[in-house]
């Protein structure tokens, strides 16, 4: 009986020896995470403060924001991504209300192409936007096969609307993806009684389904901001002249000025407002219960 209580305790103090620390789990990841991502930001940011002359300045951050490229990249930044969140969750509610409580044929492939819609690149998006408005695009191709124009009307892709609605065209599904799970989880018997009571389907939008979709909404258009303000790819690739954001900035500077300490000023500047947007989501989507 002894022996056998023995030996318990010792089994049991070998298993307290070997048992390995829970913090140890958490080294790999983070080994990795500091590897891939937060030693080649600490590069950057190490970058923007070392001048081209040498040593350690803050001289590239006064340059960059004493420059009105800085200025200019900055504002057109901030409207095009608030302007195209705007118009994806006008966009996106108006369509997943569709897909969600309107009955039609093919409702289902619709909301099941959304998902395959997510995994497509931006600049795919923008190519065949230029293929039916670009200059020589079928919009205008037709336009002057009817009339004998020279050229077609059709000329906006090239400027900050194009650019806009380039934007508005690929992120839309980012917003109407959880608008459509939300949705989901309205009880239809919650739309029968309003609607037997008499109110109309403006009111029943209003007052029965928009209070279950603003925690949707909210991380919806706060996802949309923040790529908005990253993106790259939909701005090179509709050619918009005189549209330089601020990821068009760094990709000017370091490229084509070659001017590495300015390029990582700019790419710190939008990383700063990028974090502070997600800091600024996750508040207000505590608050909506999200």
């Amino acid at each position: 009986m002894a022996s056998a209580a023995l030996g318990a305790r010792a089994g049991v103090t070998v298993k307290s020896r070997t048992e390995i620390p829970r913090w140890v789990w958490a080294l790999p990841p983070v080994a990795v995470l500091g590897l891939v991502f937060l030693y080649p930001l600490a590069l950057v940011v190490q970058q923007s403060v070392t001048p081209d002359t040498g040593g350690t300045s803050l001289q590239p951050y006064a340059d960059v924001f004493a420059s009105s490229a800085f200025r200019e990249a900055l504002g057109t930044t901030v409207w095009l991504a608030v302007g195209a969140t705007v118009g994806c969750l006008v966009l996106g509610f108006a369509l997943a209300l569709v897909i969600a409580f309107v009955p039609f044929p093919g409702g289902k492939a619709v909301a099941k192409f959304i998902d395959v819609f997510l995994s497509f690149p931006s600049f795919l998006i923008t190519l065949a936007l230029l293929f039916v408005y670009g200059s020589v695009g079928m919009a205008n191709g037709l336009w002057t096969d009817v009339t004998g124009a020279a050229t077609g009307p059709f000329q906006f892709l090239a400027t900050p609307w194009g650019v806009l609605l380039a934007e508005i065209t690929y992120f839309t599904p980012f917003v109407m993806r959880p608008l459509l799970a939300a949705f989901s989880q309205i009880e239809t018997a919650q739309l029968e009684v309003a609607s037997s009571l008499g109110a109309r389907p403006a009111r029943i939008v209003r007052q029965v389904i928009l209070p279950e979709a603003l925690p949707a909404l909210a991380a919806g258009g706060s996802l949309v901001l923040v790529m908005c303000l990253n993106e790259f790819g939909i701005v090179l690739f509709t050619g918009a002249k005189g549209v330089t954001t601020l990821p068009m900035l760094v990709y000017g500077k370091a490229i084509l000025e070659s001017d590495y300490p300015g390029a990582c000023v700019v790419a710190v500047v939008n990383v700063l407002i990028s974090v502070g947007l997600y800091g600024l989501y996750r508040v207000v989507s505590r608050r909506v219960g999200a």
